[in-house]
């Protein structure tokens, strides 16, 4: 643990207890940057990832409500016919996705800026873990664009006929269903930015927990679906209100009070 924390000078842990060691408080947002620029206040960068955050969530939740309209599992004519009938909501909750993935991206390295000086090692993996997640979403989002294509393109009627076009605009939805699964597992990221803020003191103990506990849910979730096909209507009930829980708090908790700070040392302690 001393190889991650060793940038830090004060590291406020969940119990409250104040150590002291290095200069800085913040270890690299305490001091300027090399460039001689100020350093970024925690509370205002950790505001900033809750606007990222909130971006990713109106982009992906619009994306996920559309899917959700046309999408019609084991009904092919009703999902081609959905498709048709949405085409141009298809069309933005494509490019919506896309946004998100992006932005989720930059979300990742500002949370990495924010809770890097409690283990880079941690922070790193969660950065790896949010950007493998956004590349599946990315790719799996042509299974979506394909399935527009097939469905409101007549050339692929003409080529497979009225029932193998629609049976394909259906697999093509199923891809893409069972893509966000996979994608899904990335979701690792947020056991990790909960073990920062636990280990940093930046986040409450419960929202920590509450974060470590959201991964343990989308992770499940993901797993019965691929594992236990039958199963995966009850499964989507049980975990999905724990799922939203845990995101929409963090999400409230960045923009409402941004990040708890370390309380500034005692002279004393500061020369112990």
């Amino acid at each position: 643990m001393t190889t991650d924390l060793q940038h830090g000078a004060e590291d406020t842990g969940p119990s409250g207890t104040t150590h002291t060691g290095l200069p800085g408080a913040m270890g690299d947002q305490s001091d300027p940057d090399r460039a001689g620029r100020p350093p970024a206040s925690p509370v205002r960068l950790a505001r900033m990832a809750g606007l990222l955050y909130l971006v990713v969530a109106i982009f992906g939740g619009f994306a996920q409500i559309v899917r959700m309209k046309v999408y019609e599992p084991g009904d092919a004519t009703a999902t081609a016919a959905n498709i048709v009938a949405n085409a141009a909501l298809v069309r933005l909750s494509f490019v919506a996705d896309l946004v998100q993935a992006l932005v989720w991206l930059v979300l990742a390295v500002a949370l990495y800026r924010l809770l890097a000086h409690a283990g880079r090692s941690i922070a790193r993996a969660m950065v790896v873990f949010v950007a493998v997640s956004a590349a599946i979403t990315s790719l799996n989002m042509v299974h979506q664009l394909g399935a527009l294509l097939v469905a409101t393109n007549h050339s692929y009627v003409t080529a497979f006929g009225v029932d193998g076009s629609h049976g394909l605009v259906l697999l093509l939805m199923d891809l893409q269903h069972y893509g966000y699964l996979i994608a899904q597992l990335g979701w690792l990221w947020l056991f990790a930015l909960g073990l920062l803020g636990y280990r940093s003191g930046m986040f409450p103990r419960w929202l920590s927990f509450l974060l470590m506990l959201g991964t343990v849910c989308y992770v499940t979730d993901a797993l019965t679906r691929f594992l236990v096909p039958s199963f995966a209507d009850t499964s989507a009930v049980i975990f999905v209100l724990p799922e939203i829980v845990c995101e929409v708090s963090l999400l409230a908790y960045l923009l409402i009070r941004g990040v708890r700070t370390p309380r500034p040392a005692a002279p004393g302690l500061s020369a112990a």
